[in-house]
């Protein structure tokens, strides 16, 4: 019940993935006909992974995850920027860390004036925000696709129509909305964007990012010429590959896996309300929510408390994003979705995928409602609750 953290590389994935750790192994910046074979390969990938966006395979430059396609989206574009006197980046409250931390990053380090917009209580960026929000000296608005916390899908194709009428670059985060919604990133005026592999039953250590043709940004990573001079380090051949078949696969089954996960993703969230009281789903509802994901938060318990009594269940779950399950922090997101610190801290995060059964989902329902029900009637916070309910 965590495919948002990662997802199993899938067989059919991994079959295409074998031959590139043994027989053809060659280093693709090699001459010799040997490493021809990985340089085709990689350029299947590209090819691949371009069709599913409706992009120009010279587009796609694969990198070493989707954090690292996020860095190098605002930090090279800023970095460019800086030149023409544009120091302004423009993003929202409820962004993973890998666009919140480069962002912090150029504002102590590089000068950057960064503006992180708010969201409402459903986790809604308001476009008329974004156009407040944008002055003479703004390089950048990155703002992304779907929250990786409470599933709101954004209104991508507004907001990159507007950056494109102001001529601002506009990149989106689309690590957790490319392994389920269709993205067409011409229809949505979008100028960069991030993915990642294993979000979509590809291998972990992969990930790409989208720059549309004349984007301006400065590399990354120095050191060689490889992804036509824009990345450098020696292409994970294999991962590509994997990339590649994994993003094919997806186009294929998008809609039908989209359907079977809002349809169990509805159930779940339709028990949890009727079997626990004062249960509250956090984010979007309906088509505005990622098909997988289910966010709630229960007055009285820790969300580490019931993660441990899951886990000891067998079910596998989440208080948060994965990238910070260690900390004892309330969830960012929710604060900025308007939480209180006691039910921010009472979250939980489920996420579906192509394993998950409406006999996993039935386990869930049979065991949550006691467990929930046991950690309360040990909290004094509950207790205050219900007095304050006039409920006890």
């Amino acid at each position: 019940m965590d495919h948002t953290a990662t997802t199993p590389t899938s067989p059919e994935v991994l079959k295409a993935m074998m031959p590139y750790f043994g027989e053809m192994f060659g280093n693709p910046s090699s001459v010799y006909s040997f490493s021809r074979q990985s340089r085709t390969a990689i350029e299947k990938a590209r090819g691949q992974v371009a069709h599913a966006l409706n992009a120009d395979p010279s587009e796609i430059f694969f990198t070493g995850s989707g954090t690292e396609a996020d860095n190098w989206a605002l930090k090279g574009t800023l970095e460019k920027a800086k030149l023409k006197g544009k120091n302004h980046l423009i993003t929202t409250s409820i962004e993973h860390h890998a666009i919140l931390h480069s962002a912090e990053f150029l504002e102590a380090y590089e000068g950057v004036d960064v503006t992180y917009l708010p969201v409402d209580s459903e986790g809604f960026v308001k476009v008329e925000d974004v156009a407040a929000a944008i002055t003479d000296k703004t390089a950048l608005v990155s703002v992304m696709f779907a929250n990786n916390e409470v599933g709101t899908i954004e209104p991508i194709a507004e907001i990159g129509a507007l950056c494109r009428e102001r001529k601002i670059p506009f990149h989106t985060d689309a690590v957790q909305a490319a392994a389920h919604l269709n993205i067409d990133v011409k229809a949505m005026n979008i100028d960069m964007l991030s993915m990642s592999a294993h979000k979509m039953y590809g291998p972990k250590g992969v990930g790409a990012l989208y720059m549309k043709k004349g984007t301006r940004t400065e590399n990354f990573i120095h050191g060689g010429a490889q992804e036509r001079k824009h990345r450098a380090s020696t292409e994970n051949i294999a991962g590509i590959v994997g990339f590649g078949e994994a993003m094919e696969i997806l186009k294929s089954r998008l809609d039908e896996d989209k359907a079977i996960n809002s349809a169990r993703r509805d159930k779940l969230i339709a028990g949890i309300l009727e079997k626990i009281p004062h249960a509250k789903l956090n984010g979007a509802t309906g088509d505005k929510r990622l098909p997988n994901n289910i966010n709630f938060s229960f007055i009285g318990v820790e969300g580490e408390t019931l993660l441990l009594d899951l886990d000891s269940k067998g079910i596998s779950a989440s208080t948060g994003s994965a990238c910070s399950s260690e900390s004892l922090d309330p969830s960012h997101v929710l604060l900025a979705l308007g939480l209180k610190h006691e039910m921010a801290h009472g979250s939980l995060r489920f996420t579906i995928g192509r394993l998950t059964t409406d006999e996993q989902i039935d386990y869930v329902l049979e065991v949550l409602p006691e467990i929930v029900a046991r950690r309360r009637a040990m909290s004094p916070l509950w207790e205050d609750y219900l007095k304050s309910k006039g409920e006890l």
